[in-house]
């Protein structure tokens, strides 16, 4: 395998990283809302958010991708490989999200949102001072989870032509006709990334603990 073939390789993990980030930082506040609003039982809106997130979580991505793909330009809206597979991916991680922030707010105590509306304290202040420490702590780790998960299925994204780390290593084997070394390469890009993820939760879980230490 040639130096070229690695920089391809590379290449498909920038792709990979930037798909996901993208999908993450837009389906993480996306999930959010969509908790807050099932949570305030909001009518009619929260059970339309019931039946959204209940098709996605049941609907594979690479089905979601490709229906997106295909079904969009069909209605007039034209769509390319990469704004497809964004798309596919915010919805998708968007209602995982909103399982995950939901459970928390369930089991968020109620008596002290009151007891911060009883003196006075408005709804934003409330929601950011009150409510979203306490459930982004206990959300964390699905959240974290769930956004190493989509980065593990970002391979599905070669179906409309998008270039990830897999793609570009299954690609190089077939040219090379030697299939170990690019996916052993693969692999090894995989494994920081993921790693990565999970040592920004290990810091943000000891920075919140040292706050909560510090009051």
């Amino acid at each position: 395998m040639s130096g070229a073939d690695i920089a391809a390789i590379f290449g498909g993990a920038v792709v990979t990283v930037s798909l996901s980030l993208v999908g993450i930082l837009i389906g993480l506040p996306i999930g959010l809302g969509l908790a807050l609003i099932r949570w305030a039982n909001v009518p009619i809106v929260a059970r339309i958010v019931v039946l959204y997130v209940s098709v996605l979580r049941a609907t594979p991505l690479v089905t979601l991708l490709l229906l997106l793909f295909f079904a969009l330009p069909n209605i007039g809206v034209p769509i390319n490989p990469i704004s497809a597979a964004i798309l596919a991916l915010v919805m998708n991680t968007s209602a995982f999200n909103c399982e995950v922030w939901r459970s928390a707010l369930m089991g968020f105590p109620k008596d002290q949102y009151e007891a911060a509306q009883s003196v006075g304290m408005r709804a934003g202040q409330r929601f950011r001072r009150i409510v979203l420490p306490q459930i982004v702590r206990v959300s964390l780790p699905g959240l974290v989870n769930e956004m190493s998960l989509l980065i593990k299925v970002t391979p599905v994204l070669a179906v409309v032509g998008v270039v990830d780390i897999t793609r570009a290593a299954v690609r190089i084997g077939s040219e090379t006709y030697e299939p170990l070394p690019p996916f052993l390469v693969a692999i090894a890009l995989y494994a920081p990334i993921v790693f990565a993820l999970v040592s920004l939760q290990r810091w943000i879980e000891r920075r919140q603990l040292a706050v909560e230490a510090a009051a």
